[in-house]
């Protein structure tokens, strides 16, 4: 009986703790408030892909955001199994009964949950996925602009221009460009996040990346694959111009 008397002490000191007045629960709301404000801090800037400056890149973001939401809502769900299971009263099920709630839990949450999120992701991404490749258009030709990846910097040819440029690449806004990527050492990856998806740049092959910005401005990319010790100041600034500044970009400079 002592035993028991303790034990109970002990569990109502833990709900008047936790739960009760001068409790741990707003401390805990104010830590989580001021990590939420940090995390959405880093949902804008040069280097955020939830600030789309192009088609693909704003589809890639409205499918992070269904993601985000459908994430939440799963912790949501798992916090409250987690709320009821620490405070629910005490149960006893027979042995077969709890293997049958086992296995039902088991098969809900490991099996059919799981592929209900993954279709509506494979619905929604293999299109945007598509979308992205390098694909003939219906009208005309895409702009090609060649790039190496260097141990720490990008190499950028025009090569019908003959024009070369070390981290920094000018792009006309609304024409499709195809980047063809390659590396002269180890694997880098491209990738400018305002724009579109990242693509590595691998010895020895060449892959085609193909990026289309809405409008003119500045755009700021870096190498987002680790590639030795400078990897950190790998970047590259991505000029778009309207397509009449870009053409005259190009004579001025293939006249020098």
């Amino acid at each position: 009986m002592a035993t028991d008397r303790h034990a109970a002490d002990d569990w109502a000191g833990f709900h008047g703790g936790f739960l009760g007045p001068g409790s741990m629960v707003p401390s805990i709301a104010t830590v989580l408030a001021g990590i939420s404000l940090l995390i959405l801090s880093g949902c804008s800037g040069p280097y955020s892909t939830l600030d789309p400056a192009s088609q693909s890149a704003r589809e890639v973001a409205i499918i992070w955001w269904w993601m985000f939401a459908v994430s939440v809502q799963v912790l949501l769900g798992v916090v409250a199994l987690w709320l009821y299971a620490m405070f629910r009263p005490q149960r006893h099920f027979s042995q077969p009964r709890a293997q049958r709630i086992q296995n039902q839990w088991v098969i809900w949450g490991g099996l059919v949950l799981p592929t209900v999120a993954i279709i509506p992701l494979l619905v929604f991404g293999l299109p945007v996925g598509h979308r992205m490749l390098p694909l003939p258009l219906e009208e005309g030709e895409p702009v090609t602009i060649q790039v190496t990846g260097h141990q720490w910097w990008w190499q950028v040819r025009y090569p019908q221009q003959g024009i070369e440029l070390q981290d920094e690449m000018h792009l006309p806004a609304g024409v499709p460009v195809d980047i063809e990527l390659t590396s002269a050492d180890v694997i880098h990856s491209f990738w400018v996040p305002r724009l579109g998806r990242k693509l590595d740049a691998i010895p020895a092959y060449h892959h085609v990346l193909r990026l289309q910005a809405d409008e003119p401005g500045v755009y700021y990319g870096q190498c987002a694959e680790f590639c030795g010790f400078g990897h950190a100041h790998m970047l590259i600034t991505v000029h778009v111009h309207s397509l009449e500044d870009y053409n005259a970009w190009l004579e001025e400079v293939g006249d020098e």
